[in-house]
C-alpha cells in the first residue's frame, strides 16, 4: 500500500508505540511534503487505522496511504486543542488530501470599534479579538463601503483615523458639512456621541424599529423647532434605512440572534457546501464553497467527519454566530465538542445542532437549494475549464492534465528597480492565495535572464509548494530557450515550459486554415508555434495567465514606487501643482506621514495654506480608505 511494502510495515509498526493523548498527525509523502494533516483524541488509535488492510477505506484514503512515507504528531492538552491546531497547520500547508476551503477571497464585515471612546465603523477582511463589533459577512466589498458611508452621514460617526483624531487642534472639513460632530475637539462629549451613534448598532443589529422610532422623533422635533433641513435629512435616511430594509429578506423579524445554516450537494464530481447568513433575523447574503474530486454520497466517506473538519476550517476565521444550524446529524459529542472549539475562538458561546424546528429546517433547505444551484453553475463552467486543460495537454503533448499552470513576469521601471511575479491558475481558474511577488535581489539593471533564473531558484526551493505541470513563459523561442536553460540548471527540467508570443503581422497567419488568433505557443524541439482557435477555452486559461502576471507584477511595481515617491498619490489633490508637490516630498518621508500630520503644519509650509493642508489630508485618507476597498 505504501511506497513499498516494507515502508508500510515499517509504518504500521513504529505507530503502534504512539502515544495515546489528543494530538495533530502530519503525514508526509514525496519530497518531504506534507500530504494530510488530521487530529485525535487518541494518536495512537487513529493513525493505526490508516495501515490496516481494510477493505472499507475510500478510494481517497487508499490513494493517501500509499504515498504516505513518513509520520510526525504534535501532541495537545485537549481534543479543543487539536481542532485549533490542525486548522491553523491546514491553512499553512495546504495539503493535498485534506479537504480545503479554496474560496480564496475574503469577504467583507463591518467592524464597530464599540471598544473606544469615540467608536468608529470600518470594512475588515478577518474577525478579531478586539473587543469591536463586527458584522457580516457581507457578499460585496461596495456595498460594505457603501453602507458605512450611510450611517456615518446619518449618525454623524467619525472618520478620520485614530492618528488623526489624537493630534487635531481644530475641526476638519467633514464638521464644517455638518457630517461629524467633533469629538476630536471635544465638541461633544464621549456619552453624547455615543449616544448620537447609538442607532448605527441598532441599525447594524437589525433592531430597525428602535431606529425609525428614533429618527422620526428627531426629525418631528426638528420640524418643531423649524430646523427644516436637519429634518429633511432625517426623512431621507429613513426613507434610505425602509429601502435596505425592503431588499433583505426577513426570517424571524423580532430575533436577535445570529444564525448560519449549512446546506451541501453533490456527486463524484465535488461538493458545494453552501453557508446562509443570517442576521438579527435578516439574510444577508450566502456564501459558496466547492470542494473539488470529493463526493459526499460515498458510502465510504464519514458525513460526520467530513462536515466537522469543514466547520473547523470555515470558523477559523469568519464570523462565529449565535446558531450554527446543520443538514446532518453529527451526533451529540461532536456537537459539543464543536461549541467548544468555537467559544475558544470566540469568547462567546454559541450552539451547533442539526436544524430539527421548523424555521431552522426552512433555513437548510434554503442552504441546500443555493447549494445545488450554485454547484450546477460550479461544474459547468469546471467541466468546459477541463476540456480547456484537456485540449493544452494534447496540442502540447503533455504527460498529463495540467491542473496548476505557473506563469512569471518580470517588470522593470525605467532599468532601475526589478520584480518578477508569480501567478497560479488551478483547474483553469485563478489561485490567489498562491501567488508570490519577487524582488530581484542579485540583478543589476536589465537582464531578463539573471532576474527570471533568481526567480525560478527561489521559487523551486519551496518543497512545500505542489509542483507545476506546465509553466507559461511570455515571450518566443529565446525566452524560451532560456527559461529552458534554467530549469536544466536548477534542476527541474522535467517541468515541461511552453513561450507564448503575439504574431508580429497579420501575415503569419494567412496560410492558417484555421480561425486564429495573434497569440503564438512555442514548445522545445518544434519548430512552428501551436495556434488555438480564437474562442477557444484552451487559449482563454493560458492567455489569462499571461495576462493575469503582467497586472499582477505591474501592480507590484506601481506600489513599491509609491512607497519610494509620494508622486502619484499626490497627483490626485486638487490644486497641488509640482512646486508644492517637490516641498511635501521634501519635508515628509511617506504617505503615511502626511496623512498624520497636522493640518496647521502642513500650512507653515511656503506656498500652502489652510484650505489647501485640509483638502490634502482629506483626499489622502478618501485615497487610503479606496486601496483598502479595492484590495
Amino acid at each position: 500500500m505504501a511506497s513499498s511494502n516494507g515502508k508500510f510495515e515499517e509504518l504500521k509498526d513504529r505507530v503502534k508505540e504512539f502515544p495515546t493523548q489528543s494530538g495533530v498527525y502530519l503525514m508526509k509523502g514525496p519530497g518531504d511534503k506534507i500530504i494530510y494533516i488530521g487530529k485525535a483524541k487518541s494518536l495512537r488509535s487513529r493513525v493505526r487505522s490508516y495501515f490496516t488492510d481494510s477493505k472499507d477505506h475510500s478510494p481517497k484514503t487508499r490513494l493517501l496511504v500509499s504515498n504516505i512515507l513518513e509520520v510526525e504528531y504534535i501532541l495537545t492538552k485537549t481534543e479543543v486543542e487539536a481542532f485549533l491546531l490542525e486548522a491553523s497547520l491546514i491553512k499553512k500547508h495546504r495539503p493535498k488530501y485534506n479537504i480545503r476551503l479554496r474560496d480564496d477571497k475574503a469577504y467583507p464585515y463591518i467592524r464597530f470599534s464599540w471598544s473606544e471612546d469615540f467608536p468608529r465603523l470600518y470594512l475588515a477582511r478577518k474577525v478579531k479579538k478586539d473587543g469591536s463589533m463586527y458584522f457580516g459577512p457581507y457578499t460585496s466589498g461596495l456595498a460594505v463601503q457603501g453602507t458605512i458611508r450611510f450611517l456615518n452621514r446619518t449618525f454623524k460617526i467619525r472618520d478620520c483615523g485614530d492618528a488623526m483624531f489624537a493630534t487635531r487642534k481644530r475641526p476638519c472639513m467633514t464638521y464644517q458639512i455638518g457630517r461629524c460632530t467633533a469629538p476630536c475637539v471635544e465638541y461633544i462629549s464621549q456619552e453624547e456621541y455615543r449616544a448620537e451613534v447609538e442607532g448605527a448598532k441598532l441599525f447594524l443589529k437589525g433592531q430597525n424599529r428602535k431606529v425609525i422610532k428614533s429618527l422620526t422623533e428627531k426629525m418631528m422635533t426638528s420640524a418643531e423647532e423649524e430646523k427644516f433641513e436637519v429634518a429633511a435629512r432625517l426623512r431621507d435616511s429613513i426613507a434610505s434605512i425602509k429601502a435596505i430594509l425592503q431588499k433583505q429578506s426577513v426570517i424571524n423579524d423580532t430575533s436577535e440572534k445570529d444564525q448560519d445554516a449549512v446546506g451541501f450537494f453533490g456527486d463524484e464530481r465535488g461538493c458545494l457546501i453552501e453557508t446562509v447568513h443570517v442576521r438579527a433575523g435578516r439574510v444577508i447574503g450566502t456564501r459558496p464553497h466547492f470542494l473539488p474530486h470529493f463526493d459526499p454520497n460515498d458510502p465510504a466517506e464519514d458525513p460526520r467527519e467530513w462536515m466537522v473538519d469543514f466547520l473547523n476550517q470555515y470558523y477559523e476565521d469568519n464570523f462565529i454566530p449565535d446558531d450554527v444550524l446543520l443538514p446532518l446529524d453529527i451526533g451529540q459529542d461532536l456537537n459539543k465538542l464543536m461549541e467548544e472549539v468555537l467559544k475558544e475562538r470566540s469568547d462567546t458561546k454559541s450552539s451547533v445542532r442539526f436544524a430539527t424546528d421548523e424555521r431552522g429546517r426552512n433555513l437548510v433547505e434554503m442552504a441546500n437549494e443555493n447549494a445545488k444551484s450554485h454547484f450546477l453553475k460550479y461544474v459547468s463552467k469546471s467541466e468546459e475549464k477541463l476540456r480547456g486543460l484537456e485540449e493544452i495537454k494534447d496540442r502540447f503533448n503533455l504527460p498529463e492534465i495540467p491542473r496548476r499552470i505557473e506563469c512569471y513576469d518580470i517588470s522593470t521601471f525605467q532599468g532601475a528597480e526589478t520584480v518578477a511575479s508569480q501567478v497560479v491558475f488551478e483547474d483553469g481558474v485563478p489561485a490567489k492565495d498562491h501567488y508570490r511577488r519577487y524582488k530581484i535581489r542579485t540583478v543589476q539593471g536589465i537582464n531578463d535572464f539573471a532576474s527570471m533564473y533568481e526567480v525560478l531558484s527561489r521559487r523551486f526551493k519551496h518543497t512545500e509548494y505542489e509542483d507545476p505541470q506546465l509553466i507559461v513563459i511570455d515571450g518566443g523561442k529565446g525566452q524560451l530557450s532560456q527559461a529552458m536553460r534554467i530549469l536544466d540548471e536548477i534542476g527541474r527540467k522535467d517541468i515541461p515550459v511552453v513561450g507564448l508570443a503575439k504574431a508580429r503581422t497579420e501575415s503569419d497567419f494567412q496560410k492558417a486554415e484555421v480561425d486564429s488568433t495573434e497569440e503564438r505557443f512555442f514548445l522545445p524541439g518544434r519548430q512552428n508555434p501551436v495556434i488555438f482557435k480564437h474562442n477557444a477555452e484552451a487559449l482563454h486559461i493560458l492567455v489569462g495567465i499571461r495576462d493575469e502576471a503582467h497586472r499582477f507584477a505591474i501592480t507590484y511595481h506601481r506600489k513599491l514606487r509609491e512607497n519610494s515617491t509620494l508622486e502619484s498619490e499626490l497627483d490626485y489633490v486638487v490644486g497641488l501643482g509640482e512646486k508644492r508637490k517637490k516641498t511635501l516630498l521634501t519635508q515628509f518621508n511617506s504617505v503615511d506621514e502626511i496623512r498624520m500630520a497636522e493640518a496647521a503644519d502642513i500650512a507653515k509650509l511656503k506656498g500652502f495654506n489652510r484650505v489647501l493642508a485640509e483638502r490634502i489630508i482629506l483626499q489622502l485618507n478618501d485615497a487610503e480608505e479606496e486601496e483598502i476597498e479595492a484590495e
